[in-house]
Parts: structure tokens; C-alpha cells; sequence
């Protein structure tokens, strides 16, 4: 089956054909550092990252790059209330962090959180800061094309003129007249209240330092051009996908098009969005205090049933986070695992076990995946090659229980899963040695049990409960899983 993406721009899944064959060029929104992560930072990551790892797996030599907004208003008004001994400036003085310092913070907060939860680091990370004379260069051409101006108040401030790119809102599909004012700049300036600004002059209060010298006067960069003049940098003025969450369709996709089909580059072939996180059916908001970090996830679940859960639902649908969703997700992760441990254990030699082969996801799966990333089809196929793979050990056809075994570890590469966390799921080498000392347990216990020695049956049995082990017995003997959650 071809590869199909559903493209934002043209409302329709297309067959995927990159710009250059054997190749894939994918960027997509990273964060603007101004707090800690929230769940929708990550799951964005997250649906990208299997992107890039389904690319790849087709044969596609990926590039990928995710900005990092380390300049913005919201980052200077945070830098302004955030006080703390660590900032002193002199004996009993305490003095506002600097916003370079604490966008560098949060930017690594970032890093731990997608590391966490497997989520691969790009090809490059480029920080907007870095990269202020292409963002000049950009403002420059916008502006001899006629599609920018400096402001008429004398600002410093410089603005796309909207109307004088027919296309613009063709992304998502709006009237210019019918769109809200840009709110990014004073007003003033502008010649239509929808202009949106590309650079914007220093104001007074602002620190020297989140300034920088331009043929417009001092000042710093538009949040929307920061993308387009990074992009063209690393990718070129055509690439083949760009992304993003669906809040940011409008305005910073539509803007960045614009700006940058204005200035003659093809830009992106495929917008690509993912959905949003809810709560309960209910928009995420602090100020109603529904939301759910992916710290505090990962304090109630391990990191492999977060990123299971993060991941389990279409790209473009909506996630909905109840209270019992990690629980949910927990159980499915442990019926995986339990199959596979039990593998492991009658299939390992000498207590080890390698998962060298790959490439054996079933056909089944890799046609969900094709299909504009089906990772809900894909993972009933997941979960049905367990089903199999069980059956197989049950019945002691072995050879069957190492293909399914074989299966399941790949569908849970592709999907970012082996990345997670150690345990039955992870390289075979921490799961042998469980194999082996569980396996040796089960043999006492077995002798305890044919010996009538039932209080010894039975500490071995808590000993292993103890330790996370569920013994379970059956016709065949005693089979084990690990406990999660």
C-alpha cells in the first residue's frame, strides 16, 4: 500500500511522494520555552515521532527539525515576575531572571520530558535567537516584493500586508474579512488591523539584551516569521511535511505560509495537524484546574503506559484523559508484556534472548499505518498477534510463538514503545534474566506443590507477588506476568 497523509491545505489524504525519493524532510512546531511541558506539547511530539519512525521503517532517510521559540513577549513578561536566590545581583539583592536564562531552563524541562517518553531528538533544534539574520534576510525580500512594509508611526515595527497575497487564509479556509484582528503589535502602525507583524521595534521597559540592531531599528523577531526563515534554512524554500497541534493552524500556519509562498518558496508539500487533549470531554485549562502534566502522569503510571496512552488514539483525533485512562492503558501494556515475558521464558536459552531481526510487522499493520498513520488499527493488530502468540505457547507450537514474538517486539519499535522503559518489551537481555530467576521460583514452587508442602508453595507465590510477578496457574503449569500500575 502507498503511503497517504491527510493534507490540512488540501482537506484530502494524498499519496505521499517526496520531493526527493529515498528521503523525507519533516518539521514541526516545537515549544515556546515560557513554562513547564503540558500534555499537548507531547502528544504533538509524540505523533511526530511516530511519523518520523514509520518513515523511516518505509526506508526514507528522515530529516527532521523542531524549533524552539526561545524570544517572545510571554518569555519577557514571565522573566519579569520570576525572582529567586539563585538570580541575586549582589549581597540580599534578588533581581528578576533573565529570559534568556529562563528560556534555557524550561527548554531543557522540554528535553526531559520527551526523553522520557522516547520521543527521538531531531536531526536539528534550532532556537529562533540563533538565527536572526535569515529572519532579516526574509523581512528584506518580503518587504522589495511588496508584500511588507515598516510601520507608518515609525516602531520599528514591520508587517506582512495580508492584502496583498490573494491566498491569504487559503490554509484554513477564511475570509480576510471575516478573520479577527492580528493582536501582535500596536495597531497603529498598521495599515490593515489583520497585518501581522515580522519584526517588532523595542518598547520601552524591555530589557536591552532581547534586542537585537536591524535596518528597521533595534528590535526582535515576529513569532511567526521565526518558523519560516528556520526552516528555509535547514530544509529548504520546498520540503515535504510540516506540523503541528490543530490550535496553531490559525494564525501561525496560515502565517507562515503566506509569508513564505509570498516570498517565492513552495514551503511545505503536507501540513499535517494533530488533535487536541481534553479532560472528561472538556478543553484543558488551569484556571478551571483540569489539567494533567506529563510529570504528574508519569508519577501515576511508568513511562511506557504514558507514551502508550499519549499514542494510542489517530494522530487527528481528539484525546480525552479521564481518570482512569492510564489504568486503561496500563492493562493493555501489561497483556503485551505478560505475552511476551511468557515467550521469553519458554523460548529463551541459557536465560537470554535476542531480538536482532527486524523488519516482520505484519502486513495487517503496516497497511494501518500507510493509511495516514492508523495507529488504532494498527495497534488491534498489535494486540491480535498477542492474542495468537499466546494461543501458540499454549498449545506448544513454539515456532508460531517466535514469530508472533518477533512481531510484537517490531510493532512496538515502530511505534516508539521499546524506548520507554526496561522490562519484557525492552532488548531481551533484562527480560532473560527475569525469565531465568522467576522461572527458577516457579521450579521450586512446582516441587513444594508435588512435595504437599503448600505454606512454601504459597511464600513463593507472595515473595513473587511481592516483587510485581502475577503467577498464574493452568492446565500447562504455572505461567507468569508482571503487575503494572
Amino acid at each position: 500500500m502507498t503511503l497517504r497523509f491527510y493534507d490540512t491545505a488540501s482537506a484530502e489524504v494524498r499519496d505521499f511522494v517526496p520531493l526527493v525519493a529515498g528521503t523525507a524532510s519533516l518539521y514541526y512546531c516545537g515549544a515556546t520555552v515560557q513554562g513547564m511541558p503540558h500534555v499537548g506539547h507531547i502528544r504533538s511530539a509524540i505523533a511526530f515521532d511516530q511519523l518520523t519512525r514509520w518513515l523511516a521503517h518505509r526506508g526514507h532517510r528522515v530529516t527532521v527539525v523542531r524549533n524552539v521559540t526561545d524570544i517572545d513577549d510571554k518569555i519577557l513578561a514571565k522573566s519579569a515576575q520570576s525572582f529567586s536566590p539563585e538570580f541575586s545581583g549582589g549581597p540580599g539583592e534578588i533581581v528578576a531572571e533573565e529570559w534568556w536564562a529562563l528560556a534555557y531552563r524550561y527548554e531543557q524541562e522540554f528535553l526531559k520530558a520527551y526523553d522520557a517518553l522516547g520521543v527521538g531528538r531531531p536531526t536539528y533544534e534550532p532556537r529562533a535567537t540563533g538565527h536572526i539574520p535569515e529572519m532579516h534576510a526574509l523581512i528584506q525580500d518580503l518587504i522589495d516584493r511588496g508584500h511588507a512594509y515598516p510601520a507608518v508611526d515609525d516602531s520599528g515595527d514591520v508587517y506582512f500586508d495580508v492584502r496583498s497575497w490573494a491566498r491569504y487564509g487559503s490554509l484554513t479556509r477564511q475570509n480576510i474579512d471575516d478573520m479577527q484582528a492580528a493582536p501582535d503589535a500596536d495597531p497603529r502602525g498598521k495599515k490593515d488591523p489583520r497585518d501581522f507583524a515580522l519584526w517588532k521595534g523595542a518598547k520601552a521597559g524591555e530589557p536591552a539584551s532581547a534586542g537585537w540592531a536591524s535596518p528597521w531599528g533595534t528590535g526582535r523577531p515576529g513569532w511567526h516569521l521565526e518558523c519560516s526563515a528556520m526552516v528555509t534554512k535547514y530544509l529548504g524554500t520546498e520540503f515535504d511535511i510540516h506540523g503541528g497541534g490543530l490550535d496553531l493552524r490559525f494564525p501561525h500556519h496560515e502565517n507562515e505560509m503566506a509569508q513564505s509562498q509570498a516570498a517565492g518558496h513552495g514551503f511545505a508539500n503536507f501540513w499535517m495537524h494533530n488533535g487536541m487533549v481534553t479532560y472528561q470531554g472538556e478543553k484543558m485549562s488551569k484556571s478551571i484546574g483540569n489539567t494533567v502534566s506529563p510529570a504528574e502522569m508519569l508519577e501515576l503510571a511508568p513511562a511506557r503506559v504514558v507514551r502508550y496512552y499519549l499514542g494510542q488514539a489517530h494522530y487527528r483525533s481528539i484525546l480525552d484523559y479521564r481518570p482512569t485512562s492510564l489504568q486503561e492503558a496500563a492493562a493493555a501494556v501489561e497483556r503485551i508484556e505478560g505475552f511476551m515475558g511468557r515467550a521469553v521464558q519458554a523460548l529463551a536459552d541459557g536465560g537470554t534472548y535476542s531480538f536482532a531481526t527486524y523488519g516482520t510487522v505484519p502486513e495487517a499493520f503496516g497497511n494501518a499505518m500507510d493509511d495516514d498513520l492508523n495507529v488504532p488499527a494498527a495497534l488491534a493488530v498489535l494486540h491480535e498477534t498477542v492474542r495468537l502468540g499466546n494461543t501458540a505457547l499454549t498449545e506448544g507450537r513454539l515456532e508460531e510463538a517466535r514469530g508472533a514474538l518477533h512481531q510484537v517486539h517490531d510493532m512496538l519499535r515502530v511505534l516508539g514503545l521499546n524506548d520507554v522503559a526496561s522490562g519484557p518489551a525492552g532488548d531481551g537481555r533484562e527480560t532473560g534474566a527475569l525469565a531465568v530467576l522467576v522461572q527458577a521460583q516457579l521450579a521450586a514452587r512446582t516441587k513444594a506443590r508435588a512435595d504437599k508442602d503448600w505454606a512454601a508453595s504459597d511464600a513463593i507465590r507472595d515473595t513473587l507477588a511481592a516483587a510485581g510477578v502475577v503467577v498464574a496457574d493452568g492446565p500447562d503449569g504455572a505461567t507468569w506476568s508482571l503487575k503494572r500500575g
